[in-house]
């Protein structure tokens, strides 16, 4: 007679820790970033937009690791929201280029300043050198994958 193996339980797993801890560290930021009228998707893009400048739509698929579908309509809904503002070339109307309007430039430092509080109220608790170990296991991990798009959802 075979000893029957028995299956591990969930808590056996660090995957279901780190989607644990995860879900709850997004869905509060996601609150947040809501409460300002914006998703986590459209709070990534306009960080990005930040960095980049003035830029083309296909610049940021490319950094953020998303379709250009996927970053036009984030560009068409916070475009509505007049947080970015799309040009097109008066010679060939598919040469766009985007930036932020001044209202998107004053709010991504708010956003940021949510994204800062969100990480205090979450892992504030740990030793600096805990939290940088943290991280940098996290980015290992995300290396040996060779992951590239940015986490929006």
């Amino acid at each position: 007679m075979t000893a029957k193996k028995s299956a591990s339980n969930l808590e056996d797993h660090a995957g279901y820790w780190l989607r644990y801890v995860s879900n709850h560290v997004s869905h509060t930021f996601s609150r947040k970033v809501e409460a300002q009228g914006v998703t986590v998707a459209e709070w990534v893009l306009l960080r990005e937009m930040q960095n980049s400048g003035t830029c083309h739509p296909s610049l940021l698929a490319d950094t953020l690791g998303m379709t250009r579908g996927a970053v036009s309509k984030l560009i068409d809904r916070l475009s509505r929201k007049k947080l970015v503002l799309r040009s097109s070339s008066e010679g060939d109307r598919r040469y766009q280029t985007v930036e932020l309007t001044a209202a998107g430039r004053r709010l991504v430092p708010v956003l940021a300043q949510l994204a800062d509080e969100n990480d205090r109220e979450f892992f504030g608790h740990l030793k600096p050198e805990e939290r940088t170990k943290l991280v940098k296991l996290l980015q290992d991990i995300v290396r040996r994958h060779g992951w590239k798009e940015l986490p929006v959802d």
